[in-house]
């Protein structure tokens, strides 16, 4: 089953962001790598491809857990969680439709 993990930033993270991200990226390419990654990616705090100082409010990631408990317990362990960027992280159900 797909879940989608929503991560909401704390208000002026762009620095623990940016300092965490390689470990952050890095388990996401493990999900990848196993399959189960359909997509992932952060939400600009602008309409910008690249928002600069301005950074981002949070994160979405969309990946295939054996069980609910399995993704929260894989979003918990996020290091953008540990580093307090994400202020708040929310795991449901998702179900793919198209593509």
């Amino acid at each position: 089953m797909f879940y989608a993990i929503t991560g909401i930033d704390h208000p002026n993270s762009l620095e623990n962001r940016l300092s965490v991200r390689p470990a952050h990226v890095a388990r996401l390419s493990a999900l990848k790598e196993e399959g189960r990654l359909k997509l992932a990616g952060p939400f600009p705090a602008i309409d910008a491809e690249d928002p600069g100082q301005a950074g981002f409010t949070g994160s979405l990631i969309v990946a295939e857990f054996e069980s609910l408990e399995a993704a929260k317990a894989w979003a918990d362990a996020d290091p953008y969680v540990a580093a307090g960027v994400y202020k708040e992280v929310t795991v449901r159900p998702f179900r793919v439709v198209l593509p």
